[in-house]
């Protein structure tokens, strides 16, 4: 028989997406109750986003320009042609459709243009939001790829949250786990603690994720984590949820 794994040894395991299900599942139970695990989970999760990013390659600047270059000299396929007796048939006059007939295929025509306007404009929100996404990854990749990188990392309940930051960058960037799930209208709110004033740094993306905090660091000595009104407020409402020092 195999004997059943520590649990306090998956942590690597789990930070890597490398557990079978079963295995997953009884981690988490456990990690809701064990804040070592819970920071050193957090802490294999920055280490292997910083690894990450330190082995990704950006592509040369030149590749759009060849893309873009060589399609002049890709050929299309010629288009399909019937057969000669198929187009006479083609051409012969059917019967003529009525008012009622045509009313209805110019409304469907219409609707069907209404309805191609409206998935380009949903594809081109999905592509800007792709795009901040993207410009989001790299500037975080880059905040942890930085040589004077530091982290602070805390536990609020089952949420581990980390902070990295970089004094000759001045920025930060928060990356979260666990967060619970908030009712409508509420949102989680960063902020940059100023040493006794709360200075607003972005709101949080629901569930677990990471994001970089608007602002510069400046003198801060901490991060917090409050939970706002949907929109986020102009100074805290509450006490904070997690607050994580910069020192």
């Amino acid at each position: 028989m195999n004997a059943a794994p520590d649990l306090h040894a998956l942590t690597g395991a789990y930070a890597v997406h490398a557990l079978p299900e079963e295995e997953r599942a009884a981690f988490e139970r456990h990690l809701a109750r064990c804040p070592a695990c819970a920071l050193e989970v957090a802490e294999f999760e920055v280490t292997a986003a910083r690894l990450g990013a330190a082995e990704s390659v950006e592509p040369p600047p030149a590749l759009k320009a060849r893309v873009l270059a060589g399609l002049g000299e890709i050929r299309q396929l010629p288009p399909r042609t019937a057969p000669a007796a198929r187009l006479r048939r083609a051409s012969r006059p059917g019967p003529r459709l009525s008012r009622t007939a045509v009313a209805a295929c110019l409304a469907l025509a219409a609707a069907l243009g209404a309805l191609a306007v409206q998935q380009h404009d949903r594809a081109d929100r999905a592509e800007a939001r792709a795009r901040v996404r993207g410009e989001q990854q790299a500037a975080v990749n880059g905040l942890l790829t930085a040589p004077d990188a530091r982290t602070s990392t805390a536990v609020s309940g089952p949420a581990v949250g980390t902070v990295v930051w970089s004094a000759g960058r001045e920025q930060a960037a928060f990356l979260v786990t666990g967060m619970p799930v908030l009712p409508p209208g509420r949102t989680y709110q960063l902020w940059f603690s100023d040493g006794g004033t709360m200075r607003p740094a972005g709101l949080l993306p629901a569930g677990d994720g990471q994001v970089l905090l608007t602002g510069r660091v400046g003198g801060a000595v901490g991060v917090g984590v409050t939970e706002e009104p949907s929109g986020g407020s102009a100074r805290p409402t509450g006490a904070p949820l997690m607050l994580l020092p910069l020192a």
